[in-house]
């Protein structure tokens, strides 16, 4: 039985509804298998009384609150930090599985950190009743890397992202669409410091202009250099691939791309790789496209990938140097796979269970 005490579908709230990832949730939703009961949407009280589409219905949204969360089995969470840091356990206390998109629980040790392809068995084990899902930089790369790991044996890891504008929000992609305004059609991009002083201090979520650059910052400093959204990569990998103690290098970059992000890999495994083995391999892993053939200018790119569900994988290579590394370039889109996607497939995983 459910929460509701119906033998039927669990119900489901949506908390955050009304944000950028919300709106893909409710699209996936949409497309998804219908194993839901209930979908509640709910939103802070400023988004209370809108009405929104999901599965062909328009549900309208409820303010957060304790009791909002009567009767509901599941709760998917896209909120800042520090509002799933309040509510999450709220919602759980009153029976309801949370999955949480935030930051919040993802270091947790009694908080799983789930991806489906690679260890949906965690998302059984919930002593606070909250699982987790990663960054969306993580959530890019993981499910190819978690398929070669279950083969070779990760050993070491360094990446460098390209970031698309998205993974800061509405303001993200509202700042580079409004800075390309102001450079189109000119010649700016050929003489030091025309760009910002073309942009000025309209530079939004960023510490530089976007459009026409690349800033290789993404999130807020930590100790020695390091940024948040490094640090996220690899303390988060580490903990999906059940390796505490994998050493990673990371470099975050912010590129003028709306949507979907973009990694360079260098994996180095316990043993000798073959690029045919991998290949296998990664055309066969759950979640993951293989786009390899750049003689004929096959690779994936955020142009083609967004609006995509799986981890597309390119440029597959030996290291010249290393016969137990490999190299190679993927493309998520970051509201979907990267947000919304697994979400819901945890989720989804969550739902069996209780059925």
């Amino acid at each position: 039985m459910t929460a509701t005490g119906r033998s039927a579908r669990p119900a489901l709230a949506v908390v955050g509804a009304t944000g950028a990832v919300g709106t893909v949730m409710l699209q996936i939703l949409s497309q998804h298998a219908d194993i839901w009961g209930e979908i509640r949407l709910i939103a802070s009280p400023r988004s209370a009384g809108r009405k929104l589409a999901v599965r062909g219905e328009e549900v309208e949204v409820v303010a957060l609150s304790e009791e909002a969360f009567d009767g509901i089995d599941v709760a998917m969470f896209d909120v800042p930090d520090e509002v799933a840091a309040h509510w999450a356990p709220l919602a759980a206390a009153r029976g309801v599985v949370v999955v949480d998109n935030s930051a919040a629980f993802r270091m947790d040790p009694e908080v799983p950190l789930v991806v489906p392809e690679v260890n949906a068995h965690r998302a059984r084990v919930r002593p606070r009743g909250i699982v987790a899902s990663p960054n969306c930089t993580t959530l890019s790369m993981i499910v190819a890397l978690g398929a070669l790991h279950a083969e070779f044996g990760l050993h070491a890891l360094a990446v460098s992202s390209y970031q698309a504008v998205s993974g800061a929000g509405r303001a993200g992609v509202e700042t580079l669409r409004r800075q390309l305004s102001l450079v189109v059609g000119t010649e700016l991009g050929s003489g030091p410091g025309d760009v910002r002083r073309a942009v000025g201090d309209d530079t939004g979520p960023f510490p530089e202009p976007v459009a026409l650059n690349v800033v290789p910052w993404v999130g807020s400093l930590r100790a020695d250099g390091w940024s948040s959204e490094e640090m996220k990569v690899r303390d988060e990998s580490r903990k999906i691939l059940g390796l505490p103690e994998l050493p990673v290098a990371v470099t975050c970059v912010q590129v003028p791309v709306v949507t979907t992000h973009s990694l360079t890999v260098h994996a180095r495994f316990e043993r000798e790789v073959t690029v045919g083995r991998a290949r296998e391999i990664l055309a066969t892993a759950p979640g993951v496209v293989l786009y390899d053939d750049p003689g004929a200018g096959e690779f994936p790119t955020p142009a083609d990938v967004v609006g995509t569900d799986p981890t597309w994988v390119g440029r597959v290579r030996r290291s010249l140097d290393d016969p137990t590394a490999l190299e190679l370039f993927v493309c998520g889109d970051n509201l979907r796979k990267g947000a919304a996607l697994n979400t819901v497939q945890i989720a989804e995983l969550v739902a069996a269970e209780l059925g």
